[in-house]
């Protein structure tokens, strides 16, 4: 009898042992292993010149359109490859994409201009000053209109451009500095960065119907740039510093706010999880993940380290894959009179997109 024990008590040891091996197994793979949470699960250097902004997945041919200061890179979703470059888009900043038009719209903030581009072929179509508009920025497709709008930083405005004759419309005074914006059901909002209020537009009036502060009594938005939206449940996300603030869509009441990582910018949501996210570039590089409990109740599920410096995302909604860019960098030179905030020069053919999945 006792000798039966010990061969048990033996035995339950060595299970004990293994089980605590797998453990420490799967904690030094992450938390991606050991509780599902999101991972990287592909690394493309994809290479090239240029830097980086805004980049927007095409839900419908499977492609990355990537910004890269003179031109727009167009990569596979699937496989990484660089298939398309849409060339002569100076300082270009963001794209919007017109599936019912087959366009594309790219913001050239250095030529104060949208370039107009087919969705099948690449090709340009036309070239569409802004003028008086100045430095093209965000841009956005409104589908009810048909109309194309850019949010313009320097002359802190909006530009309205026909999308189905590429002709200019005239413009919307802000009167502060626009970033990224949204529709729904007729309406344009729009994050503006000076204010840290949300701007409401009437797409076909071309007027702003409203202005929704977004900092409370606690909790100040400062800088508000990514914005995304939960269509169903009429509610917007927008990234402010170190911030995600969650407004409702139809009355402008802030609903809540969540803590981010450092360097907050780009703004996603995921109606199939009911995730929204937020991409961040300090300390290294991360993703917060916001989930949606339900319509008025929000709650941070995990922290995605990520590259250094991808500050920028996008999403594939069927897949439920995020995207994110980033390059590596040399030293920071030594400030100067002349250059008194040195910036490091980025490695030449270092671009790299990141992927990341459950």
């Amino acid at each position: 009898m006792k000798k039966h024990s010990l061969v048990l008590s033996i035995l339950a040891f060595a299970l004990a042992v293994s089980a605590s091996a797998q453990k420490d197994q799967d904690k030094d793979k992450g938390s991606s292993a050991s509780s599902g949470g999101f991972h990287q699960i592909a690394k493309w250097d994809v290479g090239g010149d240029g830097g980086w902004d805004y980049f927007v997945y095409d839900t419908v041919g499977k492609r990355l359109f990537i910004s890269r200061g003179t031109h727009t890179m167009v990569v596979d979703g699937e496989s990484g490859k660089v298939i398309g470059d849409i060339p002569d888009t100076g300082g270009v900043h963001g794209i919007a994409l017109a599936q019912d038009l087959n366009k594309a719209f790219i913001s050239d903030g250095r030529d104060n201009a949208v370039t107009v581009v087919d969705l099948k072929t690449l090709k340009t179509l036309d070239k569409v000053s802004v003028t008086p508009g100045v430095n093209p920025d965000a841009i956005l497709y409104e589908p009810s209109t048909k109309r194309v709008f850019t949010f313009n930083g320097r002359s802190k405005d909006s530009s309205v451009i026909d999308a189905t004759n590429n002709k200019l419309l005239g413009k919307i005074d802000i009167g502060s500095k626009p970033e990224f914006a949204q529709e729904e059901d007729g309406t344009v909002f729009v994050n503006d960065e000076d204010k840290g209020e949300i701007v409401v537009i009437d797409p076909k009036a071309m007027s702003i119907k409203a202005r929704w502060p977004m900092s409370t009594a606690d909790k100040k938005c400062e800088g508000p740039s990514g914005m995304a939206i939960d269509k169903k449940n009429h509610r917007l996300f927008s990234t402010c510093d170190n911030l995600m603030v969650i407004t409702d869509s139809k009355s402008g009441k802030v609903l809540a706010s969540e803590p981010t990582g450092p360097g907050t910018d780009a703004a996603a949501f995921d109606p199939g999880l009911m995730n929204a996210y937020a991409s961040c570039g300090g300390n290294g590089g991360s993703i917060t993940v916001v989930h949606e409990d339900s319509p008025d109740k929000f709650s941070v599920v995990e922290n995605v380290t990520t590259m250094p410096r991808a500050r920028t995302m996008t999403i594939d909604p069927t897949t439920h894959r995020l995207f994110v860019v980033t390059a590596q960098f040399g030293e920071t030179p030594a400030a100067t009179a002349d250059n008194p905030r040195p910036r490091p020069q980025m490695v030449p053919n270092s671009f790299t997109i990141g992927v990341y999945a459950r």
